[in-house]
């Protein structure tokens, strides 16, 4: 059985007060808040019985107030990247602010920052003609939210392809087989010797999931394993991508959960999403919600121990 309860967490100035909602079982107790609809921590256990917080964050919230890394929120309109921050629409071509080099990130500058199952479900309407793909941007560590690095994880990720990206991180347009590539990650592969073999900062790439047996249904996606403490992430999602991203660009400036300092490698992220910059690639699947239509979307988390 699983207990809820929320009390006031703090206030943000011109929106008023932040409520902190706990989700808690025998093995999992989940922290969101209302600010953001952020993923504040998990606690889950691992072989030896201990509970753990698994999730990079901050103490306090003006922490996420002025974050800059997504740590935990829920990003949009359109996650990850919109090459130039352009677009048309409908014969209207759009300008976006660009907050990640040459490009529109998250969102740009002002975006939307049960059981041993953690559910997220998307809901969206407009009333006009406009890409959207929502996604989360936790930050997952399994041996928890203060080890070093994610290097003695064990990672799996059901695609047979992936996306090729620019300097800029774009895709290019090419859908490329991961078979004899380091992206090749439908079986298993420990992750410290495939971050050295030539992949630049690290992962950071869309994965074109398996076609499902029926449009849009929800089926594996990735599964993540920690060794050494037992503990398992899988997840599972409507969307047609995961962008997998092992936390390249945190170089320990930021200072998190009892002051401990995040850096390259020290975590990853499940991104379950269409993929990235389809406002822009008619090759790829489309983004557009239309007046008439809602969007729709589903991504479990599951934890449990090995």
């Amino acid at each position: 059985m699983t207990e809820v309860s929320h009390q006031q967490w703090g206030q943000v100035s011109g929106l008023g007060p932040v409520d902190v909602w706990v989700l808690q079982s025998s093995q999992v107790r989940v922290e969101v808040l209302s600010f953001g609809a952020i993923i504040r921590s998990v606690h889950c256990s691992g072989n030896d019985g201990q509970m753990k917080d698994v999730v990079l964050g901050y103490d306090d919230l003006e922490g996420y107030v002025s974050d800059k890394r997504y740590f935990g929120a829920v990003v949009g309109r359109v996650a990850n990247r919109i090459a130039g921050g352009h677009f048309t629409v409908e014969g209207t071509e759009y300008q976006l602010d660009l907050n990640n080099g040459p490009n529109a990130l998250h969102g740009g500058l002002k975006g939307f920052n049960k059981g041993n199952t953690l559910t997220a479900e998307y809901r969206a309407r407009s009333t006009k003609t406009t890409p959207v793909n929502l996604t989360n941007h936790t930050y997952f560590n399994l041996a928890g939210q203060n080890a070093k690095d994610i290097y003695d994880h064990e990672v799996s990720i059901s695609a047979p392809s992936y996306l090729p990206v620019d300097d800029t991180l774009i895709p290019t347009g090419e859908i490329r087989a991961v078979e004899g590539s380091p992206f090749d990650l439908r079986k298993p592969v420990l992750l410290g010797p495939r971050l050295k073999e030539g992949l630049g900062p690290g992962f950071d790439h869309n994965f074109c999931l398996s076609a499902p047996k029926d449009a849009w249904s929800e089926r594996h996606a990735a599964r993540v394993r920690h060794p050494a403490s037992g503990r398992v992430l899988e997840v599972s999602t409507s969307q047609p991508g995961v962008q997998f991203y092992t936390a390249n660009f945190l170089d320990g400036s930021i200072e998190g959960k009892a002051g401990v300092r995040y850096g390259k490698h020290s975590s990853f992220c499940m991104e379950t999403q269409n993929w990235p910059d389809a406002v822009n690639k008619v090759s790829f699947p489309d983004c557009l919600l239309h007046p008439w239509e809602e969007y729709h979307h589903i991504t479990r988390f599951i934890f449990s121990t090995v």
